[in-house]
């Protein structure tokens, strides 16, 4: 049940209207995931809705975690799911879903990021990369350890694009729980 109960897009304001704009940066470098038969997020969207100024800052910021970012797609997309597993968003986890099987990430490997870094078949970055994300989860730091081998791959802007989408997403898992956000229509279809 909503706590925080969403507006529909005919109740959106222009301010809201406006704030949609920031989550598709100028400078983005990834493609838009397709819309056809993809989540919506009518229900997270309508909850920022109720508070277009906030919704104005934080789309800023996830815009460019969702397409400004240096991390591949299939990277960012392994990092917010191991964020909802860890936190238990359902919705973050059904919406990413969608869009991690857009990037290639098989059903097997979505089974394989909810059990973690120390699940068998994740190559030696992949598995350091769910590590740094366990890591911060818990500790709020990526250790040592974990971040020179991360460094063997990643550089300066993709290591900082790491931690900020790890942030980004723990702090929407955190909305989406205590709001209450419930799955979209779309995502409660495709149980069916």
């Amino acid at each position: 049940m909503a706590r925080i109960e969403p507006l529909a897009p005919r109740e959106w304001s222009d301010e809201m209207r406006a704030a949609l704009a920031a989550l598709r940066p100028a400078d983005a470098t990834l493609p838009a995931p397709r819309r056809e038969g993809r989540p919506k997020g009518l229900n997270a969207l309508g909850t920022f809705a109720r508070y277009p100024r906030l919704a104005q800052a934080f789309l800023t910021f996830n815009g460019h975690v969702l397409f400004a970012t240096s991390l591949s797609e299939r990277q960012r997309e392994l990092v917010v799911l191991r964020v909802a597993s860890l936190r238990g968003s359902e919705y973050e986890w059904r919406q990413h879903a969608v869009l991690a099987g857009d990037v290639g990430i098989e059903a097997a490997e979505l089974v394989r990021v909810a059990e973690g870094p120390g699940a068998p078949g994740w190559s030696a970055f992949e598995r350091a990369l769910l590590s740094a994300v366990d890591e911060l989860v818990r500790d709020a730091m990526v250790s040592d350890a974990t971040w020179d081998e991360l460094a063997d791959t990643l550089d300066t802007h993709q290591l900082m694009d790491l931690v900020f989408t790890v942030g980004a997403y723990d702090l929407l898992a955190m909305a989406f729980r205590s709001f209450g956000v419930a799955l979209d229509a779309d995502l409660e279809e495709q149980d069916r």
